[in-house]
């Protein structure tokens, strides 16, 4: 990536202002720790006019769409509606932008924008669960996947409802400028770097609960031994729950079944050991529990799409440009 990349920011009449804090609290946020190199931000207006935001805000954009012509990356954050009609010239302006190189993102409904450049066909992508068919009925080439926080196709990338635009934001941190990077804008967000799970545990579902105390404090000390092997009888055992118990609580404080957690959690260790060290992919699978490497790279490529080996070549690129 060329160094100080530009994301430009569209703005638009009703814009979705939380949408729009995302990409600028991530992007637009001036963070003299990360040193040279990091992101230049503009805010461009997608159409003339006044351009007015959810809560009476009012915005006044660096420019035009003449400014995607040097953008690196081009955040479209939400839309006004997924009914709405996307304006000719803001489509065929991002279709040229994303033709000569640069990324799409589209968060929640902005999805509904890059499908109307044409950029989503032949690709997966992801919106608001609340939303997924109609994406699907506008564009019928697109694999629309509903329960999932974020989809990564390279040079397009969307995400589910509006807070999981932060979790898309970060993901391109950790591959712009490495997992440390994300970690740091993490921590300045008071955000997880990492949050697993898809949307589905948000459908028509109440607000989790939070882990009890004992289940919270098993859980954390199942973290650190993630290479034991840790059966369902075995983790009802030590959390103290029978089978059913262990099945109700932990999806009840997660929104996952205790195997599922499992094997995220293990995922995100086998991410942070492929970012951050040079083990073999064997040696990881070793110390993240999966034992060998051929069940790390199923369970890797179901969860993130990428085999443990391109996962790892991702970042590595990155550290040579």
């Amino acid at each position: 990536m060329p160094s100080s990349p530009l994301v430009a920011i569209l703005a638009y009449d009703g814009l979705c202002t939380f949408e729009f804090g995302c990409a600028v609290e991530v992007f637009g946020q001036s963070r003299p720790e990360m040193g040279t190199g990091w992101y230049r931000c503009v805010t461009v207006a997608a159409e003339d006019g006044p351009l007015r935001g959810v809560g009476g805000v009012r915005i006044e954009a660096d420019g035009g769409l003449d400014l995607l012509v040097n953008a690196s990356t081009v955040v479209v954050p939400g839309w006004r509606s997924p009914f709405a009609p996307v304006p000719g010239a803001l489509a065929q302006a991002l279709a040229a932008a994303h033709e000569r190189g640069a990324r799409l993102v589209g968060i929640c409904a902005g999805a509904f924008v890059l499908a109307a450049t044409g950029a989503l066909r032949n690709r997966r992508a992801t919106t608001h669960w609340f939303h997924v068919a109609r994406l699907a009925e506008i564009s019928p080439d697109t694999e629309v996947v509903a329960d999932v926080l974020y989809v990564d196709e390279g040079s397009v990338l969307t995400s589910a409802g509006s807070a999981a635009g932060l979790d898309l934001c970060l993901h391109m941190v950790r591959r712009d400028f490495g997992a440390k990077a994300a970690n740091q804008v993490a921590r300045r967000l008071v955000l997880s770097a990492h949050r697993e799970g898809g949307q589905t545990q948000f459908i028509e579902r109440p607000v989790p609960l939070r882990a009890g105390t004992r289940l919270g404090a098993f859980l954390d000390g199942v973290r650190p031994r993630l290479s034991e092997n840790w059966t369902l009888h075995r983790m009802a055992q030590e959390s103290g729950l029978s089978l059913t118990g262990l099945h109700r609580h932990v999806r009840a404080a997660t929104g996952l079944s205790p195997g599922a957690w499992l094997v995220a959690e293990r995922i995100r260790q086998a991410r942070d050991l492929l970012e951050d060290t040079n083990l073999p992919v064997e040696a990881v699978a070793r110390a993240c529990g999966f034992g060998e490497a051929v069940n790390l790279r199923k369970h890797f490529q179901r969860a993130i799409g990428l085999s443990p080996s391109s996962y790892r070549a991702r970042f590595d690129a990155r550290a040579r440009v």
